[in-house]
């Protein structure tokens, strides 16, 4: 037998010796331009805080966009991902593991799906809305009228693959990429009247996200999605719910819908679910829904695989052993209340620690650069917005810092227009 050959990160890629301005010229030439230049280069991690290739030191308050719901390098998640690795990394779909089986039955429970319930696993958000799209098209109806439009909404930010990029409403994501796929209609934010008369016999499915979070972080206003629900239930449209961004923790709560009063027909997950670990999962609601996709219809070579759902496993059980939705909805309460009482701030919204507010005047991309020099990772979603989604795991004397030093960086924004 081989004798086994251990390294580190930093003797593979010589991590250590190299100044941050090094690795973005070497980024430059080396991949694509999809994302534009990198704000920084990012080393290494612990809860709440990062490094850059340069030393300096970061309260992240952004969580990699919601999905480090644990921080960085949680040594729980970190060790149940490494031991699993060491038994069983990847199996195909032919197979299946026990990891798999726990997950799907643990966000059954957690979701409180009723009998007949299932959970179908992919690698990220916009695979599980993917899923979901597809899922929509087996709604279709009997064959005197068949169900083929899709409604989502003006704002909607679902993914940029071909089906999840139809729901997502912003045209400068779409235009480069038309013909995408048909029968989808964007109806006004919030607007419940305009859901109602869209709804009709022809729908087959109504995509909503509770919190939309890439739109600067707005909520759908009280009784929206109980009248979705009647809307669809009553036209025999699915209900489903994008909940990739809100899900897990997030908004203090498993499910931001969790409180709406109602069962959709299915909800997708992603972000948060694995701790940093790539993981998403469509979950249908009830055995109608369940069987409309059926075995050779939809499928993923990674979704599900071992190691994902052990991660996700071990962020779940971290999340509920920790208390950790309690502290995001105190924190989040804490520094919602806090940011509203700073000059120059129009309006927080937001629930847990998903925080978008306004500014007054235009200058957010300053922000987030004036938060980097400063020592903050933040993000501005539109011009006079900046969003907050950092590990739920946040103490009130991080948010704290973070508030003690926001004033100033506005300033040294608005200076620099």
């Amino acid at each position: 037998m081989n004798t086994v050959e251990k390294a580190s990160v930093t003797e593979l890629v010589e991590t250590t010796g190299h100044a941050g301005s090094e690795w973005l010229s070497r980024y430059s030439t080396s991949l694509m331009n999809v994302f534009g230049t990198p704000q920084r280069v990012l080393v290494r991690g612990a809860g709440c805080l990062v490094w850059d290739a340069d030393g300096k030191e970061y309260l992240d308050l952004l969580g990699g966009i919601a999905v480090n719901a644990l921080g960085h390098a949680h040594p729980f998640v970190t060790s149940v991902i490494a031991s699993q690795l060491a038994t069983l990394g990847h199996v195909s779909n032919f197979f299946t593991s026990p990891t798999q089986v726990a997950l799907a039955e643990r966000l059954l429970e957690l979701t409180h799906a009723p009998a007949g319930s299932k959970v179908f696993f992919s690698n990220s958000g916009t695979e599980a809305n993917e899923a979901a799209f597809k899922l929509a098209r087996r709604n279709t109806g009997d064959a005197a009228i068949k169900r083929t439009k899709i409604i989502a909404l003006e704002g909607a930010f679902h993914g940029r693959t071909m089906g999840a990029l139809a729901l997502t409403a912003k045209e400068a994501y779409r235009a480069p990429f038309e013909p995408l796929p048909g029968g989808v209609v964007h109806i006004p934010f919030g607007d419940i009247a305009a859901l109602e008369a869209a709804v009709d016999e022809t729908v087959a499915a109504v995509f909503l996200e509770p919190i939309q979070g890439e739109a600067g972080v707005r909520p759908l206003p009280p009784g929206y999605l109980k009248a979705a629900r009647e809307a669809t239930s009553k036209a025999g449209a699915l209900l489903i719910l994008d909940e990739v961004q809100t899900g897990i923790g997030r908004t203090g709560k498993w499910l931001a819908s969790e409180d709406a009063g109602i069962v959709p027909d299915a909800v997708t997950l992603a972000k948060g679910l694995g701790g940093g670990f790539p993981i998403g999962a469509l979950i249908t609601f009830g055995e109608q829904t369940s069987s409309l996709l059926s075995a050779g219809q939809h499928g993923t070579t990674f979704g599900g695989n071992p190691v994902a759902t052990a991660a996700a496993l071990a962020t779940l059980h971290a999340l509920e052993s920790q208390n950790v939705l309690a502290n995001a909805t105190a924190v989040g309460e804490h520094l919602r209340s806090a940011l509203a009482a700073i000059p120059g701030v129009t309006e927080v919204r937001g629930e847990g620690l998903l925080i978008g507010f306004d500014l007054d005047a235009d200058v957010a991309p300053a922000v987030v650069q004036a938060g980097l020099d400063a020592g903050f990772i933040v993000n501005s979603p539109g011009p006079r917005t900046i969003r907050l989604a950092p590990p739920l795991i946040l103490t009130t004397a991080q948010a704290d810092t973070f508030l003690a030093a926001f004033p100033a960086i506005l300033q040294t924004a608005k200076d620099a227009q």
